[in-house]
Order: structure tokens, then C-alpha cells, then sequence
């Protein structure tokens, strides 16, 4: 019997903004090839994100993307919405861990061994290596839905509520993408 235990990190990215998915990826890392440079996804250039994020899919024992999507945010909640994506990311692994490292103070409940660890994107390798591929599919995500809307700066500031983006919002109106329950989208719909 093998004592090498897999471990599981998870971190998240998308719960602040007004627009999108939240997005979550789940990396068991190969100890026997380890990554360079892995750290909290917001500490990296876009640059070195990328180059890190086609490292770890290459190397990692496996890794998988989870989202939520915005009616499902809307419907369940931000918080739970992250814990079903979480759970989809787990689940979308090819080799199931023995254990799960969550980037946070919560842990989602699901069937895994689990511990939430407070800024665990800057102290667990895995848990960095989940947070760049996170980091890397959302902004490319709301990089193609600034080609759709271009008016709105989605490349710029990915979904997040800048004056940018309000400003836009009050000037072109409400999107499909965009998450209803947020307090500066729901407020427009108050009246």
C-alpha cells in the first residue's frame, strides 16, 4: 500500500463580482514534479499566471474546473453557490484525494475529508496551483464576454463593481450575466 496521500486544494474566484460565474478549481499536485513559483493567483502578473496555469495542467496528478453559474447564484445564495462549485471541481477529478485543503474559514458539505485554511492560497502550494487555474479561466472568461459587450470593460475590470462598470451598467442597462441579487443590481430593480 502506497503512504503517499493525495491531497486536494481548492480555492475559488468570482464572488465579488456583479457579472459571471464563480469559478473553482480543485489541483492534486505530483510531488514528484514540483512547480516553481506557485502562489495566491492575485499576487501574479496575468503574465505569469498563464505560463504557471499551462505548468500545473501539465504536470499536476490532476486538476478540474467547478462554476456556478449566475442563476444559481442568485437562486441559492454567493456562499453556497462557491461550495457547489467547489463540489463540482472535487467531483470533476480524475483521481479522488484523501484529503482537502479550501482556501478560507469554510468548508463546504460534502463527502471529503476537508479543513478550511485562512489565506491557504498563499501558504499550500496546491491551494495556489487551484487558485491561478481559477483565476486564469474566469478572466479569460469575461475576456470573450467583453467581445460581446464591449461597452461594459469586462477585459478591464472583470465583472468587479468599479466605477467603470456601474457607470456602464446605469448607461446600457442590466445584462443577462449579470447576478440580480447583488445589492447595485437588485437596487435597479427595486424601483
Amino acid at each position: 500500500m502506497s503512504s503517499l496521500q493525495l491531497i486536494a486544494g481548492v480555492d475559488e474566484v468570482g464572488r465579488g463580482p456583479l457579472a459571471g460565474a464563480v469559478v473553482a478549481a480543485a489541483v492534486i499536485l505530483d510531488p514528484a514534479q514540483p512547480i516553481e513559483g506557485l502562489a495566491d493567483s492575485k499576487k501574479l502578473s496575468a503574465k505569469k499566471r498563464e505560463a504557471l496555469a499551462a505548468e500545473i495542467r501539465l504536470k499536476a496528478l490532476a486538476w478540474s474546473l467547478g462554476r456556478a453559474e449566475v442563476e444559481e447564484i442568485d437562486r441559492l445564495n454567493i456562499l453556497q453557490a462557491t461550495f457547489l462549485a467547489m463540489q463540482r471541481a472535487l467531483e470533476g477529478l480524475a483521481i479522488q484525494p484523501d484529503q482537502v485543503l479550501i482556501d478560507g474559514n469554510r468548508c463546504p458539505n460534502i463527502n471529503y475529508a476537508m479543513q478550511a485554511i485562512i489565506g491557504g492560497d498563499a501558504l499550500i502550494p496546491a491551494i495556489s496551483a487551484a487558485s491561478i487555474l481559477a483565476k486564469v479561466s474566469r478572466d479569460a472568461e469575461l475576456v470573450r464576454l467583453d467581445q460581446l459587450y464591449p461597452a461594459y470593460g469586462f477585459a478591464q475590470h472583470k465583472g468587479y463593481p468599479t466605477p467603470l462598470h456601474l457607470n456602464a451598467i446605469h448607461q446600457y442597462g442590466v445584462l443577462p450575466i449579470h447576478r440580480r441579487s447583488f445589492k447595485p443590481i437588485k437596487i435597479l430593480f427595486q424601483n
